[in-house]
């Protein structure tokens, strides 16, 4: 406890003893009234998005695997490939999984060691995994922009890579249950373990009906004295997307690692904090995406805009060039990672931000 926290409570009391009221009831009066209120059914329904391996929270909705395709190519392949296969930004979505596999419930190339790099269909056990993550999380430079049937469309189009369901599939709320019953790993998850309540005791789990194993008694004997890392990525996997310190958004956890390093090591990025000033090119950049894959001076997955500028300095040409490649997305100036198109963007807005990034992105 701080020395603060202790002289507070020490005033506190002297004050209570000399009022005749409790701190408690003190601090809970009239100086603290108002504070906080109940969520609104708007805010709870807004957060409560999630959708549970059971299809608990899923939406009603469908989508076909035709709609899915245009979807695909209009949002989702300039970072995963036409066909999921990319391996230029993420893992790879599709491949490694056979029609056994669907039979079996479990994929023979994890046990094997096969396949030179894991697909998400060879690991993901539950299809509600797939369509909470797309709900949540994509496109990356837009999440939650797709509506329910977008989101089904799109996994109809996964699914149909995958070769799951055939290609005049309509994935509805209605039949999903049915399509989880063909996921190539879906017996590759088990809950027989000790630290998953409700497993089975002859297995080695908790076995209490549903309980947590709350009745372990600490061992403060023969403790260590360091700590020491247990398990490492191989080479082949922590390098697989590259320098992961670069790659950080400029929101959420800033963590990463250079391929090679040890593992147990963190590594800051380099992330340049956003202005605090509200200056409008600032905010429109942040609320557009494009700060979660540049940086102003420095570059975090696609180059800095000091270094476009440098770039394009004295090129007349520039600003309608650059506004079109925004607009259409496209890759090959700065590398292999692509940019994904921001059509959905206003015209003007996209001029604004090449203007403003041309001139250097001033702050002020």
């Amino acid at each position: 406890m701080s020395r603060f926290s202790k002289s507070f409570l020490l005033a506190a009391w002297l004050f209570s003893l000399a009022t005749g009221a409790s701190a408690y009831e003190r601090l809970k009066g009239e100086g603290y009234a108002g504070i906080g209120r109940p969520a609104t059914e708007a805010e709870l329904k807004a957060w409560d998005i999630d959708v549970r391996p059971d299809f608990k929270g899923l939406p009603k909705g469908s989508g076909s695997v035709a709609h899915g395709q245009d979807l695909w190519e209009a949002r989702c392949a300039t970072c995963h490939g036409t066909f999921g296969e990319s391996n230029e930004v993420f893992t790879p979505l599709i491949g490694g999984t056979t029609k056994d596999d669907q039979k079996t419930g479990r994929v023979a190339s994890l046990a094997k060691g096969d396949v030179p790099q894991r697909t998400t269909f060879m690991k993901v056990a539950t299809v509600s995994t797939l369509f909470d993550y797309i709900q949540r999380a994509m496109p990356w430079n837009a999440p939650k922009s797709l509506k329910p049937d977008d989101v089904y469309a799109v996994l109809a189009y996964l699914l149909n890579l995958a070769e799951i369901v055939p290609d005049d599939f309509t994935l509805s709320d209605a039949n999903i249950r049915e399509v989880q019953e063909k996921m190539p790993n879906r017996n590759g998850m088990t809950t027989d373990h000790g630290m998953w309540a409700g497993s089975s005791a002859s297995k080695g789990g908790i076995g209490n009906g549903g309980k947590p194993d709350t009745s372990n008694k600490a061992c403060m004997s023969n403790c260590k004295t360091e700590v020491k890392i247990g398990s490492t990525l191989p080479d082949y996997a922590e390098a697989a997307h590259g320098n992961l310190a670069e790659q950080n958004r400029m929101i959420g956890q800033v963590r990463g690692k250079t391929p090679g390093q040890f593992s147990g090591a963190k590594v800051e990025a380099k992330v340049e904090a956003v202005p605090s000033t509200g200056k409008a090119m600032t905010a429109l950049a942040q609320k557009s995406g494009c700060l979660a894959c540049h940086g102003v001076s420095n570059k975090i997955v696609g180059p800095a805009f000091s270094d476009v500028a440098k770039k394009y300095k004295g090129q007349d040409e520039a600003a309608g060039k650059l506004t079109a490649k925004v607009k259409a997305g496209g890759q090959g100036v700065w590398g292999n990672i692509p940019m994904p198109p921001h059509g959905a963007m206003k015209d003007e807005d996209i001029k604004s931000l090449v203007a403003w990034v041309l001139s250097g992105a001033p702050a002020n």
